[in-house]
């Protein structure tokens, strides 16, 4: 598509360029989506999209083949992932060395390349079409449908999937009071962890005086095993920055900051070009489509901080000051950037807004629960099958989320929890599989929905030592600015770690209790009011495994090295040496061809010895 020679200067320009795209793409007859998002990316799909690029180039297909380099499509554990359309025919796991047998079969041909087809790890079923996979067909993909048919680089194929159109209709007949008003009736809550009503901050933001009002979108997502926000940012950044626009024009913002991550590189140059390409083209700027509404956006890039998440600590760090929180009131509709009304909205919340006002409130509100409207991102990530990226409507269970999309535990192992909401978040065990993911009801179990992340764990997790190790992330991340928070969380972890060296008695149990409620109540911001959870809801759905550390010093997991204990099996040893050779502190004793031992007194618990051996002789106890 060639550049836009003029801005667009109405509505009427926008949908005319909007046709022309249209027109374009028509003479296209295949599209090759290759997987650009992080995951896919490590695993070389830039190496993938250049070979595919360069043959297609070679047979002269260039100009009917459409070839995208898109966000994540998903299933990131069979990455990387490329789909052919039409037909959605999905390829997992490819190289760059099946890029042309793909164009030769698949596109002239119109045959499979059945080897790199997906395949069922439960019923070992073969699926030729990405809608039929059971990770993908289960979910509601309503964010994230449109990864695999947009480049995040092309403005234009946004707009060829009707991008802006929200905007320019809320720019030609809405002002922001009925804006607001629909979004408070959609009930859209924010994706950031705290599900406060969209609408009614939308409103605070409005109705605050001062001709200076700032809206940011909180792109610091820094959740262990959370990436929720970033591939939004990288999949569809005009989604994100559409609404934007819409919320400053809401409440009467002239300036948009976009806050992300500096470990975000991809996320932080996708959401640029998106801001340069929108002010190309006169979807940013000034007199946006002949409003009078004059409305720019910059990005800020953070140093990854995980308190910075706290919106009070977010603005702190948007005016170049150290990232700690501040007490409240006054709230930041009030006083946040610059002391100017500010409104702070996450990254998955804002992509909504647009979604909402297409959808129309009534479809919107009939997706989700009665308090959880929608659907929401969660990263599945853990001992699942299918690891990756999912959305689902608010409400579905955590039973259908790992087992009907996720394909299950590997290895065929016992569940044990599932964790939500980060590392503020609590661990939920097998018997609450069938709670739905909705605000009150993960709350209600002493966990949360924060921003999505979601941990799966098998009978191989210790949750002794997965408190330990949340506790010791907190600690780090703690700003140190409110005593509780900052003594609290420490005197937990040296509470913890003392449990899962078996140095500690009962009593401690009920004292540590005691110490995470008066950190819960008495921190001044998020992270210190929930760094009690992985504690708490470990304590209260795992409190035998507490007790087996303390009474029976033994780690029933067999992860805790201070209470577990390696033998060599003499029947089955046949003395090959090879946990022998392998042995970092010279525990293994024994000579060729004879059963071997390991000298207590030596091992150092390290675990390789079982890792070498081939035949089953090493045991943990």
């Amino acid at each position: 598509m060639e550049a836009l020679q003029a801005r667009l200067k109405t509505p009427a320009d926008l949908e005319r360029y909007r046709a022309a795209i249209k027109a374009k793409q028509e003479t296209i007859t295949h599209r090759l989506s290759v997987c650009g998002g992080t995951g896919c990316a490590g695993g070389g799909s830039a190496r993938i999209r250049d070979y595919l690029q360069d043959y297609l180039a070679r047979r002269g297909l260039s100009a009917r083949v459409a070839l995208r380099f898109t966000g994540c499509l998903g299933l990131c554990e069979r990455g990387p992932l490329v789909i052919v359309s039409p037909g959605e025919i999905f390829y997992q796991k490819v190289t760059a060395a099946d890029a042309a047998e793909i164009v030769d079969q698949t596109v002239l041909k119109g045959e499979l390349v059945e080897r790199l087809l997906y395949t069922d790890p439960l019923n070992g079923e073969k699926y030729v079409s990405a809608n039929e996979i059971p990770f993908l067909k289960k979910q509601s993909r309503f964010l994230l449908g449109d990864n695999w048919r947009l480049d995040p680089a092309s403005i234009e194929d946004y707009l060829g999937l009707g991008g802006y159109a929200v905007l320019a209709g809320c720019l030609d007949g809405l002002n922001g009071a009925e804006i607001i008003a629909r979004l408070k009736a959609s009930r859209l809550r924010g994706r950031g962890g705290a599900g406060f009503p969209t609408g009614i901050k939308w409103a605070e933001g409005r109705e605050a005086p001062g001709d200076q009002k700032y809206i940011i979108c909180n792109a610091d997502e820094g959740d262990p095993g959370a990436f929720m926000d970033r591939s939004l940012m990288e999949g569809n950044p005009h989604s994100v920055l559409e609404g934007l626009i819409i919320g400053g024009y809401a409440i009467g913002a002239g300036e948009g900051i976009v806050f992300v991550r500096a470990e975000y590189p991809t996320a932080v140059k996708n959401i640029r070009l998106a801001i340069a390409r929108a002010e190309e083209v006169g979807l940013l700027g000034e007199d946006i489509l002949g409003s009078g509404f004059d409305f720019r956006v910059s990005v800020s890039v953070g140093a990854g901080a995980f308190v910075s998440g706290e919106t009070s600590a977010l603005i702190r760090a948007v005016e170049g000051q150290v990232g700690e929180p501040r007490q409240k009131p006054p709230h930041l509709a009030q006083q946040g950037l610059w002391k100017k009304p500010t409104v702070v909205n996450n990254v998955e919340t804002l992509a909504n807004v647009p979604l909402i006002l297409r959808l129309g409130t009534e479809s919107y509100s009939g997706i989700g629960t009665a308090s959880s409207k929608g659907t929401k991102i969660f990263s599945l990530v853990g001992k699942v099958n299918n690891t990756g990226l999912v959305e689902v409507p608010l409400g579905m269970t955590l039973r259908e989320i790992i087992d009907d999309i996720g394909g299950g535990i590997k290895g065929g192992k016992r569940f044990k929890a599932v964790q939500t909401g980060g590392p503020s978040g609590g661990c939920l065990p097998a018997s609450l599989l069938d709670l739905p993911t909705d605000y009150e009801a993960l709350s209600e179990a002493g966990s949360m929905m924060g921003s999505g992340g979601m941990i799966v764990m098998d009978e191989e997790t210790c949750m002794v030592d997965l408190a330990r190790y949340f506790l010791a992330f907190l600690k780090e991340e703690s700003c140190g600015a409110c005593f509780s928070c900052r003594e609290g969380i420490a005197r937990m972890l040296e509470m913890v770690e003392a449990i899962t060296r078996g140095e500690s008695s009962p009593g401690q149990l009920e004292l540590l209790e005691e110490l995470a409620a008066v950190v819960k109540e008495a921190s001044m911001c998020g992270l210190g009011q929930t760094a009690s959870n992985p504690v708490l809801s470990t304590l209260r759905y795992f409190r035998e495994e507490y007790l087996a550390h303390l009474v029976d010093r033994r780690c029933p997991a067999g992860v805790c090295r201070d209470l577990i204990s390696f033998r060599i099996e003499a029947g089955i040893c046949n003395g090959c040496g090879a946990c022998r050779k392998s042995c970092p502190a010279g525990a293994v004793e024994g000579k060729k061809k004879e059963p071997h031992r390991i000298a207590a007194a030596l091992c150092t618990r390290c675990g390789i010895c079982l890792e070498t051996c081939r035949y089953g002789a090493v045991l943990k106890e």
